[in-house]
């Protein structure tokens, strides 16, 4: 099975994002995909603007809680995807995997931006599930 790892700091906004999307993604072409998100600096709670925009779009990610992402999360994984934290954070040393940064940077633009990534988001998980394909 093949194992994604969406990183970010906060793991509030953008990573949870990707997340939900790969899900859906992942469910729709009936592919054996895990996925695991996790932030460098994890907050308390996703983000509001993010909630909103990804339920604007048929996505409830209400119940989930920003975590840490560990070594061990990505020992096993194939791609890991970054969106404004350094990979070497947390991937072990003699990891072979392929790391994919994401220019997205953390922001407070409001709504209207949260909804700009959002679309961002989604086009970039959807190009990397055709590349798995």
């Amino acid at each position: 099975m093949t194992k994604i790892v969406f990183a970010c700091v906060g793991n509030a906004g953008r990573s949870q994002m990707a997340t939900a999307y790969a899900e859906r993604e992942r469910d729709r072409r009936g592919l054996e995909v895990e996925l695991v998100t996790g932030g460098t600096e994890p907050k308390a709670s996703i983000s509001e603007d993010a909630l909103e925009v990804l339920e604007e779009d048929g996505l409830d990610v209400g119940g989930r809680t920003p975590r840490r992402i560990e070594s061990e999360d990505v020992a096993d994984a194939e791609t890991v995807v970054t969106m404004g934290c350094s990979a070497s954070e947390f991937v072990p040393e003699d990891w072979d995997g392929e790391v994919r940064i994401w220019s997205l940077e953390s922001h407070g633009g409001g709504i209207e931006a949260t909804r700009e990534q959002r679309d961002e988001i989604e086009r970039r998980v959807t190009a990397l599930f055709d590349d798995l394909e």
